[in-house]
């Protein structure tokens, strides 16, 4: 208990895992995009959605875990056993399919952060390039280093936060005030906004990477077999929970900070309408200096580079488990072609839908917006499965965590609700 500081960091780091890549890959370039687009376009008025958002996250992501940790398999597969057949076809069908138009809309906006540094690289260059890196790092290496490359790519978000604190005269109390008072202006665009924020923020490939990766975690430990799995001790849980609430913090903090720096530099120099993440990057140049443009850039790519194999990953897991496919990324591609087959798939369609004329912040918002709309199928599931104490057995939500539960499912449901309606 009594261990030196430094000591104490180190355990702390090495005991976060899923918790930490998932949260950090929530802030991926449609998240990016999305944020910097509130605070350009609203300013600091929609700061107060980070607070609240961050115990519904963390909440349904402990759901998600806890499901992985009690049943030993991952999300499909305990829809697949507890539900009909066509309802765990159609959720995979639905992640897949949002899961590739977001793969797709982050290719665009790495490779455009990229020209910010490169200017002479051709785009569809870079796109390739980083399909090719991605497939790579997914395919050829083990779970273990891959695990901790992503981890460790997870820190180069804490750019977001440092830029805060290159710009002078940021305006911190006015940046407090928004925090702690919800205002709204009640439009059509910032009703489409908000879906696209909780969908970016509240995401089902999430809910799927992080039961998928429970389970990866305790093959790695040598636990093979569905029942090894599923004895949990309550140090495991205990574990699990500081992991899961560590990550959604960082993430709902770096959202802080991208709405923040977009307030105080874009919207209150009038700039209310950018195109792209990159756009924003390049929007801080004059106002917050290159350092401040740098920063963002590299941030853009970095978050790209740990978003889209989990989006690739989590879309596999879902489709392998819905066929009762061999999945994991502790196999080899011989062992598990299919699931591997699937990665490739997901990245191939994102890698098209930037040569099909889509304006890439559209597709990042979309992106956004179609997950606010496939987020309240899956979360009433996993809510009916985490309650449950013949599947959880003494792992089931507590009462407190149920009705967090169905109010995120609920405020998903009616957001989504009324973006749809908006539409028409």
């Amino acid at each position: 208990e009594n261990a030196p500081p430094v000591k104490q960091a180190r355990q702390f780091w090495h005991g976060l895992g899923p918790g930490l890549t998932t949260g950090a890959a929530d802030d991926d370039p449609s998240g990016v995009a999305t944020y910097s687009q509130q605070g350009s376009k609203y300013g600091f008025q929609l700061l107060w959605l980070a607070p609240l958002t961050f115990p519904l996250m963390a909440v349904v992501q402990e759901m998600c875990a806890r499901i992985g940790l009690a049943t030993g398999r991952g999300l499909a597969g305990n829809i697949k056993k507890h539900f009909p057949k066509w309802l765990v076809y159609l959720v995979a069908a639905l992640v897949l399919g949002a899961n590739s138009f977001n793969i797709g809309a982050d290719l665009g906006g790495m490779a455009k952060a990229s020209q910010l540094l490169v200017p002479w690289l051709p785009f569809w260059f870079l796109v390739v390039g980083f399909v090719v890196l991605s497939l790579v790092l997914q395919i050829f290496i083990s779970y273990e280093k891959y695990a901790k490359y992503l981890k460790y790519l997870a820190l180069t978000l804490l750019v977001y936060v440092i830029t805060a604190f290159t710009i002078n005269g940021f305006p911190w109390g006015e940046v407090l005030r928004h925090t702690l008072t919800p205002s709204l202006d009640w439009s059509k665009e910032q009703f489409i906004l908000i879906t696209g924020i909780l969908g970016t923020t509240i995401s089902p490939y999430l809910f799927f990477w992080e039961t998928s990766q429970e389970v990866e975690e305790r093959i790695v430990e040598g636990k093979t077999t569905i029942q090894e799995r599923q004895e949990v001790d309550k140090k495991t849980i205990k574990k699990m929970r500081l992991d899961v609430w560590t990550g959604m913090l960082f993430s709902n903090l770096v959202m802080f900070f991208i709405v923040a720096v977009c307030g105080a530099t874009l919207f209150s120099n009038g700039i209310t309408n950018i195109n792209s993440a990159a756009d924003a990057a390049a929007a801080l140049k004059p106002l917050a200096g290159n350092y401040a443009s740098l920063l963002f850039a590299i941030g853009i790519i970095a978050t790209g580079l740990l978003g889209i194999p989990i989006l690739a990953g989590s879309a596999s897991y879902a489709v392998s488990e819905s066929f009762g496919w061999k999945e994991g990324l502790s196999y080899r591609i011989k062992q598990a072609a299919y699931f591997y087959g699937i990665i490739i798939l997901s990245m191939v369609i994102g890698l098209l839908i930037n040569f099909i004329g889509l304006d890439p912040i559209k597709a990042l918002i979309y992106a956004a917006v179609v997950n606010g709309l496939v987020a309240p199928v899956i979360l009433v599931l996993i809510c009916i499965i985490s309650q449950n104490k013949s599947i959880m057995n003494s792992h089931h939500n507590s009462k407190w965590v149920s009705a967090f539960g169905w109010f995120a499912t609920g405020l998903m449901i009616i957001t989504g609700l009324v973006t749809i309606y908006s539409f028409f």
